[in-house]
């Protein structure tokens, strides 16, 4: 019998539970009907072909959506696999065990190994770029269907979004990430591998001045936004370390912010006062009892950096353009500078050590100038307090005892 519209039609259980009818034109090509629940008979198109002396049987797909025609040239592509020496019913399971390690799955798995064997700065570094918006479209696709193609793409999208700096830091992350499958046996290749690298820019020069960052200050908004900026030209801090922001790096009693060691790109932690200027915008957070973090709509805090309405919109308020979020790191430490602030103490101000601890320096002064500080930023504050109301340069003096 040859198995076609016709013949298979005709076919039934005749008191049977499960029957399997064969074709006598392309063997191992099978037509199998079976008794459902609730009365209803299903039938299918199967390949059966024997392997290492056991019998297999694939399951081709329903006859009630297959033709006789399309189930049979299906039939014929799977036999001519075994007479290769394949096994197309192991590759099919392989293929549903790998479907199971969906790409967010093994991350997770990746980042509970790294816990214990990376910093937790580096670590929290991985799980930003591993886990956030960046690579959501992988999140669901099973680990190994991540092409070359797919990585490319998008590096490019995250490149124009975000810059080139934040594409190169997933870019390593994610090729970390594969490599480490790898050497669990959870992936045969690093799709990273080959794909374009976002060049580095050159060292940005751009610094703000008195009267742009006045500019600035008055056109923040009374929003999360407004409020990190105005905090970023108070502190100098880098602007994830003011977005992540939390209630309970903030002591009251005592007019600190200590940013964690976690949290801080060199791994140190870091005690600023919080000034007069600082403990107004603050206060003026809504605090919420279900979450720590005092900006953004999650517990992870500020997330909206690329939303057209923030940055885009500041910049019509002003009438200042051509600057980035971080030119004001460079702008506060260069106007600290001026201002009469010696340079180790507006490292120490940023957290940022570089020449004045290197060699025997730097290898046993650990100071952080607490006082200095606390005295470099009261004087900052009231610099800007006077270029904000439009005043003269004030410069305090002041007596660390």
């Amino acid at each position: 019998m040859k198995l076609d519209s016709k013949t298979v039609a005709a076919l039934t259980l005749a008191g049977k539970k499960d029957a399997i009818f064969f074709d006598d034109v392309v063997k191992g090509f099978g037509f199998r009907v079976r008794a459902g629940a609730g009365g209803k008979t299903l039938r299918t198109w199967i390949a059966q072909y024997r392997r290492a002396g056991a019998t297999r049987r694939m399951l081709i797909g329903s006859a009630e959506v297959l033709t006789a025609e399309k189930a049979r040239a299906a039939a014929k592509d799977i036999l001519a696999k075994v007479q290769l020496g394949e096994d197309p019913q192991a590759d099919r399971r392989d293929r549903r065990d790998k479907d199971r390690l969906s790409f967010r799955g093994v991350v997770e798995d990746f980042l509970a190994a790294k816990e214990r064997e990376v910093r937790p700065r580096t670590h929290f570094q991985l799980k930003r770029y591993l886990t956030g918006p960046y690579l959501k479209a992988f999140y669901t696709m099973p680990l190994d269907r991540v092409s070359k193609r797919d990585v490319a793409s998008r590096v490019l999208t995250i490149a124009r979004e975000n810059g080139p700096a934040v594409a190169r830091e997933v870019r390593g992350a994610l090729s970390g990430f594969y490599s480490w499958a790898m050497q669990m046996g959870l992936a045969e290749a690093n799709p990273i591998i080959g794909t374009k690298r976002p060049k580095t820019n050159e060292p940005r020069e751009r610094v703000l001045d008195d009267s742009e960052l006045a500019a600035i200050w008055r056109a923040c908004g009374d929003d999360d936004y407004g409020r990190i900026i105005r905090l970023l030209i108070l502190t100098g801090s880098r602007r994830a370390e003011i977005g992540d922001m939390r209630w309970s790096e903030i002591n009251p009693e005592k007019g600190t912010w200590t940013l964690p060691a976690e949290r801080s790109k060199n791994g140190k932690q870091l005690t600023l006062p919080v000034m007069p200027m600082m403990r107004e915008i603050i206060d003026a957070v809504p605090r919420m009892a279900t979450r720590d973090a005092l900006f953004g709509r999650r517990s992870k805090g500020f997330t909206a950096w690329s939303w057209k309405e923030s940055k885009p919109a500041l910049d019509a308020r002003s009438g200042v353009t051509g600057w980035t979020v971080h030119d004001i790191r460079r702008s506060v430490a260069t106007k600290m500078a001026d201002i009469g602030v010696q340079p180790h103490i507006i490292e120490a101000a940023l957290n940022h050590f570089s020449g004045h601890r290197g060699g025997i320096a730097g290898v046993y002064n650990r100071s952080t100038y607490e006082r200095e500080v606390r005295a470099a930023l009261a004087t900052w504050h009231d610099h800007l307090r006077a270029i904000i109301a439009g005043g003269e340069r004030k410069i305090v003096q002041f007596t660390v005892t």
